[in-house]
């Protein structure tokens, strides 16, 4: 059990049997009232947003979360496959809204990720922070047109386009923030 003031961004609780992850958490005092927590949570079997009090004597009980890896094989048709790491004949799809929607076009052939598990049910995954990619396409640099600070978009293996310094040219591997969408840094030409 946990008490209201415990209720960080990131933990896990249960709530009506649906497991619900805190995003933001507020502390409130008030003149001549007992203190409060103020909290945004998301139902991570639905994706529905809330925002909920919480008062000191309430109970909350917590969600046992299990992580655990898995590697991802491909997508057709928004159905995207993964399998087991230990035994790839266990297969599985999920569609493209549990896979992190936008950022399912960050997901590369063999990669492992780690899929958040409750009662045995896939909620969702999430995707290393830093991946390497290799530039499938980029425009040619202009000499003088760095106006604008100097970035091109480029093309990524798996079709997201990213926003890169002018140096970078097709055939180079860069690093790319998962989460942001952003270039990093460039590994390798």
């Amino acid at each position: 059990m946990l008490a209201y003031n415990e209720l960080k961004p990131g933990t896990f609780l249960i709530l009506d049997s649906d497991p619900w992850e805190v995003l933001d958490f507020a502390f409130l005092r008030m003149q001549q009232r007992k203190p409060v927590a103020k909290t945004k949570l998301k139902n991570l079997m639905t994706g529905a947003i809330q925002e909920r009090t919480f008062h000191q004597s309430d109970k909350i009980e917590e969600a046992e979360l299990i992580k655990e890896d898995i590697k991802y094989l491909y997508n057709h048709r928004g159905e995207y496959w993964f399998s087991e790491t230990k035994d790839p004949s266990k297969r599985f799809s999920m569609p493209q809204d549990k896979v992190g929607g936008d950022r399912a076009i960050f997901l590369k052939p063999n990669t492992t990720v780690v899929a958040l598990k409750f009662d045995d049910k896939i909620l969702g995954i999430t995707l290393p922070i830093k991946c390497e990619y290799k530039i499938i396409e980029a425009p040619p640099a202009v000499k003088g047109n760095t106006a604008q600070g100097g970035n091109k978009a480029v093309t990524i293996e798996g079709g997201a386009k990213v926003l890169t310094p002018l140096f970078i040219n097709e055939g180079d591997i860069i690093r790319v923030n998962t989460e942001t969408g952003l270039y990093v840094d460039r590994v390798s030409k």
